[in-house]
């Protein structure tokens, strides 16, 4: 046993012993392995540092005015309750004091005078009670003086978000309510600053109640505990004297911040693992070359008693040291692009969000997801090389490859490449979301399965086109293709990855776009909109009361008028959208877009009691069924509802949503209140005179903005193309491991080839020649991989289309013609940009130094 040790123990030693001699003694091959691995690395890494970083700041900043909040209890379906539920907390041992809170979100009217970057577009509006608020709650006051019980309609804010807002001691601040605007005077400024996006304003608790129609109920209990209470002992009885409908926690940043931060999180780690495993290709293809070159030697430590296992251990070795080379750069540059966009990133926090970042902070996940993925993907990205290299004998070493024997083996792997490929395709047809991804997997796979038996054939079809440009140099490229058909099936599979990318974002992408303006033509074809502030419904509006929609309908000139009502309830213990609308009138402004199976005649059946109508993706989550009954939690207790259908509207796609009847909310929600009103035209109204009396009724709900149909649909068609530039931003990206793949790849062929190179130029081929050979070759490279590419992502982008069909959430496909333009223009530049560097290398080598490279 001792003996197996020793012999283990001296087996590895050898094999760290020649894999660190052969990785010195091919320096920049082994440092441009390490800076593939590096690249994806150095992108997970980075960015992983940004929300920790962010969260941190907001942390900070709202904890400073947090005071001795300890606890805060608020409404599982985020409605508004009784003052009994803070009576009860309040009688809870080890709770010190307790108070009830409203906190809200208000929309503030556009300031035309103001930049885009200086507008508040909404505050968080506090009720806070002014009896007890200074005991719970910090205020520094730096001008004025607190809220006092006195106080009707007075208000207390940040000094620096008071100047955002121009205003100043004895100024008014006009905020939306039901009946029109509410107007309050600032008293007091607190020197703590505002944090983007969670801008606060603090009112007496019953002004908050009647700006928001809530009557004596609040959102929010906060309480703190008594010096030396059981903090988790405490936390358990107040959550018994809550009851099961309310949520008991500590303090926190905003939910809707935290999850966006989270959502792009996981986008960023999503590039960054895609960055990460192109790196993995280009590791493939570097150690399959190093054991095409090395089978000489492999060949003589097997003679001279070298096992299998110890070759197979030293490529391992090499691989070892080369991804934790790759993984230590990747971190220490993820560290430097995390700092320097944070540098960046510091004005504009400052003068946009009025907060200061500090400095990077990376958890031990980043760590451990950073060297995870890049340790892991190099050693299994090495691992099929190294047992090929430990598996050659020494005679098999000392002959050439048989070509034969190479197309027998890339015949076998593109038949079972043919087989993953109808495998796809049925698991396409299925309809399935989870069948659909694992086609798309399979394709990719089938993909670079049968890419090593048809590069040749292929490079022989585009060499024709490549020698219209490089007439004699062409030839040559062709043919150092054909030699190593491995090699160049790896870089063409590496490229394949990148700009399928690109194609199948581009597809998904329009398709969205045609979607969505297909749904505002059908869901929001009114002639007249009374729409939000924030167009996300739930978020940061202020309801109207009956007296809009009223003076609305008895407007000279209008039609048929329909509203929608807005609250929260669960159903299957999942939160969910509740949207009351009025079964006899909406049909009349609006539509639903149906999900096979269902029709208008769902929205008349909402009259009939509790039925309700599921949106598609929140009906896909729940297998919801038209006709089956389901369990819906209320503020007023749980109520049996029935399925009546499944159907989309433009506002609400994108967020689990049911409606119901506006009477079923008045009865199960308690909401009477409008938050979109819909109005058509009578036939033969001025159109002019009609629009102008509606302008003079909605300019006293500073919340609302008044739009008709074509109007509204430019605006969301001017903000779909806004986002265009973020998107060609991400393509872009995607499209970058593709040109360092292939300009690995080349790099590595030159040096595999310094010898050949040298003969070249010896018997007479100028440098010009050189330089032209290498830039054909890569340009054949990328043509192969531009055509898996496009094929490839034309696949994706209709799988993807299909799955989100499939989560409920229906999109028209569109063919992407500019997408597959773009991609053939990229993959075409590429292939010239990425052989510059190597192809001037190659060109620079010394004739008689190359003839004696070994």
């Amino acid at each position: 046993m001792n003996g197996q040790v020793r012999r283990a123990g001296g087996a590895s030693r050898a094999s760290m012993g020649l894999a660190w001699r052969y990785l010195r003694g091919r320096g920049l091959r082994s440092l441009l392995t390490s800076l593939a691995v590096a690249l994806g690395v150095m992108l997970v890494f980075g960015l992983n540092g940004i929300l920790p970083t962010i969260m941190q700041t907001f942390n900070r900043s709202i904890l400073s005015t947090s005071g001795q909040i300890d606890l805060s209890v608020t409404s599982t379906l985020a409605q508004p309750f009784s003052t009994a539920v803070l009576d009860r907390i309040s009688r809870v041992g080890g709770v010190a004091l307790a108070t009830g809170e409203v906190e809200q979100q208000a929309p503030l009217p556009v300031r035309r005078d103001v930049p885009v970057t200086d507008q508040v577009s909404a505050v968080t509006v506090v009720g806070v009670d002014p009896a007890v608020t200074g005991r719970i709650r910090d205020y520094p006051i730096v001008e004025g003086r607190l809220l006092s019980t006195t106080d009707t309609t007075s208000v207390v804010l940040a000094a620096d978000l008071a100047d955002r807002l121009g205003l100043r001691i004895g100024a008014e601040l006009a905020l939306p309510s039901q009946v029109g605007t509410t107007k309050f005077t600032v008293v007091g400024l607190l020197s703590t600053p505002s944090v983007g996006g969670q801008e606060r304003v603090y009112v007496p608790l019953t002004a908050a109640q009647q700006l928001f129609g809530l009557g004596d109920k609040v959102t929010v209990v906060q309480a703190t505990l008594a010096p030396g209470a059981d903090r988790g002992q405490a936390e358990d009885a107040v959550r018994r004297a809550a009851g099961g409908d309310y949520t008991v926690g500590g303090l926190s940043t905003a939910g809707t911040l935290v999850a966006s931060l989270q959502t792009s999180q996981f986008a960023f780690t999503l590039f960054g693992v895609f960055a990460v495993v192109t790196a993995g290709f280009i590791i493939l293809n570097s150690f399959r070359t190093m054991v095409a070159e090395r089978r000489r030697d492999i060949g003589m430590l097997r003679a001279i008693g070298a096992g299998r296992r110890t070759v197979t251990m030293m490529f391992l070795a090499e691989a070892l040291v080369q991804g934790a080379l790759g993984t230590l750069m990747g971190m220490v540059l993820g560290y430097l692009m995390a700092a320097t966009l944070f540098a960046a990133m510091r004005p504009v926090f400052a003068t946009i969000v009025h907060l200061d970042l500090g400095p990077v902070v990376f958890e031990p996940s980043a760590y451990a997801q950073a060297i995870g993925l890049g340790m892991g993907v190099t050693l299994l990205a090495a691992l099929i090389p190294a047992r090929a290299a430990g598996r050659i004998t020494p005679m098999e070493a000392l002959r050439p490859v048989s070509e034969a024997a190479y197309r027998a083996s890339a015949g076998v792997r593109a038949w079972i490449g043919v087989g993953v490929l109808i495998a796809s395709v049925f698991c396409l047809v299925t309809g399935m979301p989870a069948m659909i991804g694992l086609g798309a997997v399979l394709f990719l796979v089938g993909i670079a399965l049968v890419t090593p038996a048809v590069v040749n054939p292929l490079a022989r079809a585009f060499g024709n086109l490549v020698d219209i440009v490089f007439s004699r140099e062409g030839a040559l490229a062709r043919s150092n293709l054909e030699r190593n058909p491995g090699r160049s099936a790896v870089t063409v599979t590496a490229v394949m990855l990148g700009l399928a990318s690109i194609v199948a974002m581009v597809t998904v992408i329009q398709s969205i776009f045609a979607g969505f303006l297909g749904y505002i033509d059908k869901s929001l074809s009114a002639d007249y909109m009374v729409i939000p502030q924030s167009i996300v419904l739930s978020q940061g509006n202020v309801a109207a009361g009956p007296a809009l929609s009223r003076e609305i309908r008895h407007t000279p000139g209008i039609g048929p008028v329909s509203s929608l009502r807005i609250a929260r309830g669960q159903l299957n213990g999942r939160d969910v959208q509740v949207i009351g609308i009025d079964p006899a009138a909406y049909l009349s402004v609006a539509a639903l877009d149906w999900n096979p199976g269902s029709s208008d005649a769902a929205v008349g059946q909402l009259g009939a009691g509790r039925w309700l109508i599921g949106n598609g993706i929140f009906s896909s989550q729940e297998g919801l069924i038209p006709g089956e009954a389901v369990t819906l939690e209320t503020p007023n207790g749980p109520r049996t509802y029935h399925v009546a259908g499944i159907g989309n509207d433009y506002l609400n796609a994108k967020v689990s949503t049911i409606y119901v009847s506006q009477d079923m909310l008045a009865r199960d929600f308690n909401v009477t209140s409008d938050m979109l009103i819909m109005a058509n035209r009578l036939p033969g109204a001025d159109p002019a005179a009609t629009k102008t009396a509606l302008d003079r009724i909605v300019q006293d709900y500073p919340g609302f903005r008044l739009y008709e149909a074509s109007e509204w649909r430019a605006e969301q068609e001017r903000t779909f193309n806004a986002t265009l530039g973020i998107f060609n931003g991400l393509i872009a990206a995607l499209a970058v491991p593709s040109l360092l793949a292939l300009l690995n790849t080349l790099a590595m062929s030159v040096l595999a080839r310094t010898r050949e190179i040298g003969m070249l130029r010896a018997v007479g081929s100028t440098r010009r020649q050189v330089r032209r050979m290498v830039v054909a070759e890569s340009l054949l490279l990328s043509v192969i991989g531009t055509m898996f590419g496009v094929i490839s992502g034309v696949w994706l982008g209709y799988a993807l289309v299909q799955a989100m069909k499939n989560v409920g959430w229906p999109m028209p496909y569109a063919f992407p013609y500019g997408g597959v333009l773009l991609t053939i223009v990229v993959g075409v530049v590429f292939g010239v940009l990425a052989a510059l560097i190597p192809a001037r290398s190659a060109a620079r080598l010394d004739v008689v130094a190359a003839l004696h490279h070994e």
